[in-house]
């Protein structure tokens, strides 16, 4: 199919400092008999010299290239007609701000095929970068930790090298041995946040024990559906029912709360699903919560404290229960909330490497060879300027961006 991969410069404001493939991984394609070229970038966590020294051409011009591969939504004055795009479009939701993308991307004769979209045979996506929002969040939330208590702050994992060093200063904090902390949510995101868990010290234990037991040293637990949830109707819980569809279920989280100082957000929500975590129960007298660190970061969401997204820049805001309102963090009787929405960005060496060899094992030799299980025809949006078959109904949504 390809033969010719251009790696394109991320262009979207505030720089996000990712890359599809790092230099190594490049010059191993390259041994497979592919032609890789890299745009020049200030910005990217690899530099163009990590490129250079690994035999890697670093160019301004993609012209001549066949795919052009990002990580996230190419800015619309960098899209070159009749060329073949791959990265994270954010448009089969329909999301407003993106219109204006996919009509581009029709009007210049484009083929988008989409990270998000790459599944095996299974269904189940190939790329992501899931671990490491979970990685990084479950660090801040413990920076949050000592916001809201005063102490020695934590160097942001953002100003770190990569994950080594992030680890490093990860192990010189000292949790106080009566830290609880409550995860929801046991997929890629819940691993991730676990491992940084794990590293600090913090023991794993069963939600039972979590409930009953007392313990002497820092411990955390993880919640999966079925510890979370139970039917209004007082029917036995049905894991594969409630994916299916999450009407008719409550959540029991508060008994969790009221032993919990911190909790972290790494689930998957449907916009069906009942809440998590309310202002009524943010309100209670008993709980003890005093951070969230909502990873998932659904605005309006399961959790009623997400009032918005932070940034990297500046991760926390204070939750006034009371008002329901924003409120300086620290301020008595408030909850500290983190919900940066791009975490992976803030490790882009370890992100971005995890991701390149999930590209390389999975996808690649889909885009430069045969593709007889359809892994790319399922994650091609548009083809030649034209939506595939299964994404026509974004034509509406397309043309709207016209305007």
């Amino acid at each position: 199919m390809f033969k010719k991969i251009g790696i394109i410069r991320e262009g979207k404001a505030p720089p996000d400092r990712r890359v599809p493939l790092t230099p190594k991984q490049c010059h191993e394609a390259m041994l497979q008999g592919i032609d890789i070229a890299v745009q020049r970038s200030p910005v990217r966590a690899y530099t163009d010299a990590e490129y250079t020294a690994q035999n890697v051409r670093v160019t301004e011009d993609l012209t001549d290239r066949d795919l052009i591969i990002g990580v996230k939504e190419v800015p619309l004055d960098m899209l070159m007609a009749d060329k073949a795009y791959l990265f994270f479009s954010h448009t089969i939701k329909q999301q407003p701000h993106n219109a204006k993308l996919l009509h581009t991307v029709l009007d210049r004769r484009i083929t988008l095929i989409d990270h998000e979209l790459l599944t095996n045979t299974k269904g189940q996506r190939v790329l992501a970068f899931g671990k490491w929002a979970g990685v990084v969040g479950a660090y801040n939330a413990v920076r949050a930790w000592q916001v809201t208590t005063e102490g020695p702050l934590l160097k942001s994992a953002n100003a770190c090298h990569d994950r080594a060093e992030m680890d490093l200063h990860l192990a010189a904090v000292q949790l106080p041995k009566d830290l609880r902390i409550v995860l929801t949510g046991t997929g890629r995101v819940g691993h991730g946040a676990m491992e940084t868990l794990d590293r600090a010290g913090v023991i794993n234990v069963s939600p039972n024990d979590f409930l009953q037991h007392t313990f002497d040293h820092p411990v955390y637990t993880i919640l999966g559906s079925a510890d979370l949830y139970v039917r209004d109707d007082g029917e036995p819980f049905d894991r594969a029912a409630f994916h299916a569809d999450p009407r008719g279920h409550r959540a029991e989280f508060l008994p969790f709360i009221k032993r919990a100082q911190i909790y972290i957000a790494c689930h998957f929500w449907d916009a069906r699903g009942p809440k998590i975590l309310s202002a009524e129960d943010l309100r209670d007298p008993d709980i003890k919560l005093r951070v969230v660190a909502d990873i998932s970061c659904d605005i309006g969401g399961p959790i009623d404290s997400t009032l918005r997204a932070s940034t990297i820049a500046d991760p926390f805001f204070g939750y006034d229960p009371a008002t329901e309102k924003e409120c300086p963090v620290g301020k008595p009787g408030s909850i500290t909330v983190m919900s940066v929405d791009n975490l992976p960005c803030e490790l882009p060496r370890d992100s971005s490497k995890s991701f390149g060899r999930d590209l390389m094992t999975f996808v690649l030799p889909h885009l430069t060879g045969d593709d007889g299980e359809g892994m790319i025809d399922r994650a091609t949006i548009a083809k030649g300027g034209k939506l595939t078959g299964p994404f026509k109904y974004l034509a509406d949504y397309a043309a709207g961006g016209s305007v």
